[in-house]
């Protein structure tokens, strides 16, 4: 009794929506298809593609931007200037220490001539051992001078790095977060640089019941949405701590070398194979975007005959990422509407794009 109480519900729930005019235009939709996968395999999640090398340049010096010589999408090689800030104060800084390295380079030259003189009257008992001594400190503190002097000129020069951005390796910008013209501030990211020749990875996240599973080197899918291609990979890193990411394990996962046309940003969804015990299940998904939720129902708009839209209730499990497990409600072969440029409802006309 209690099920077919259901049922009517069910029935009521998608008999309220108003049904299409038969001079209805067809709404455009994008289809998924039904897949499944073995339960022996877990589902990571989601997460976006970028290279294995890749860096975002900043400064730790204030200054106006003075050139950006670069565009997005440029091709640079390691040492290229990338960004130019203003620098004045830090060229007057380094007249003033250079000025002040000669003026020690003649003082502790002096001194040296002084000491080494004294030291040979010393020797032939022409001098005392005060005056030896006194010379002998004149001599240390302007050897000190000059290296301290010298110090500064190091130092006055490794801040000419943060004045001039350049590449820290061969690679593509990818982003440029200034103008010219812009104050350039300490630890603010200006630009970014990608090395697409050294690989791509993407990182997601895994739930604590799934981590025992999971080692560095297992074996990895990765579909990439973008493309509609499946990528095999491996997981190249992967956190021994849940404590800062609420029970979910860091890890990223290396894709291998592919004719695809990856490009950094690209989202895409990981399947690891783990050695877990398997009791011969099977595992449905579906993309989150494409459920539809009233009240505490959620389903999915399938393609029925003669290209209609038809709601259908699903029973939900865990989500991963941008993914839900469906437990039941879909079968192998249902075709599903993900996105749609129009309102749909029950018996909507659709077109498939």
């Amino acid at each position: 009794m209690l099920t077919v109480s259901l049922g009517f519900l069910l029935i009521g729930c998608g008999s309220d929506e108003k049904q299409p005019a038969d001079n209805t235009e067809a709404v455009p939709v994008t289809i998924g298809e039904v897949t499944i996968g073995d339960s022996s395999t877990i589902l990571a999640g989601s997460g976006q593609i970028k290279a294995v090398n890749s860096a975002n340049l900043s400064t730790r010096m204030m200054g106006h931007v003075e050139s950006i010589p670069v565009k997005i999408g440029q091709k640079v090689n390691k040492g290229d200037l990338l960004i130019s800030i203003n620098n004045v104060d830090l060229r007057a800084k380094k007249a003033q220490v250079e000025a002040s390295i000669t003026e020690a380079q003649v003082a502790f030259n002096n001194a040296k001539k002084d000491y080494e003189r004294f030291q040979n009257l010393f020797n032939e008992s022409s001098a005392s051992q005060k005056e030896l001594d006194d010379v002998t400190a004149r001599y240390e503190m302007a050897k000190a001078r000059l290296e301290a002097a010298s110090q500064m000129k190091n130092e006055v020069n490794s801040q000419f790095a943060y004045a001039n951005i350049r590449a820290p390796f061969n690679g593509v910008v990818t982003n440029t977060y200034v103008d010219e013209g812009d104050m350039a501030n300490p630890g603010v990211p200006l630009v970014s640089v990608e090395s697409p020749a050294t690989g791509f990875e993407v990182e997601a996240k895994v739930a604590e019941n799934s981590i025992s599973a999971i080692e560095v080197g297992t074996k990895a899918h990765i579909l990439v949405k973008a493309l509609n291609t499946t990528i095999a990979g491996k997981v190249s890193e992967l956190s021994a701590s849940a404590q800062n990411t609420g029970g979910q394990y860091i890890m990223k996962v290396s894709l291998d070398d592919t004719d695809a046309k990856i490009l950094s940003g690209m989202y895409a969804t990981v399947r690891l194979e783990a050695e877990m015990e398997s009791d011969g299940k099977t595992v449905v998904t579906v993309p989150s975007e494409a459920l539809v939720h009233k009240g505490q129902l959620t389903g999915v708009y399938t393609l029925g005959q003669d290209n209609v839209a038809l709601l259908r209730w699903l029973r939900l499990g865990e989500s991963y990422g941008d993914e839900v497990e469906v437990l039941s409600g879909l079968s192998q072969g249902d075709q599903y509407i993900v996105s749609a440029e129009g309102k749909l409802y029950n018996g909507a006309k659709v077109s498939i794009q």
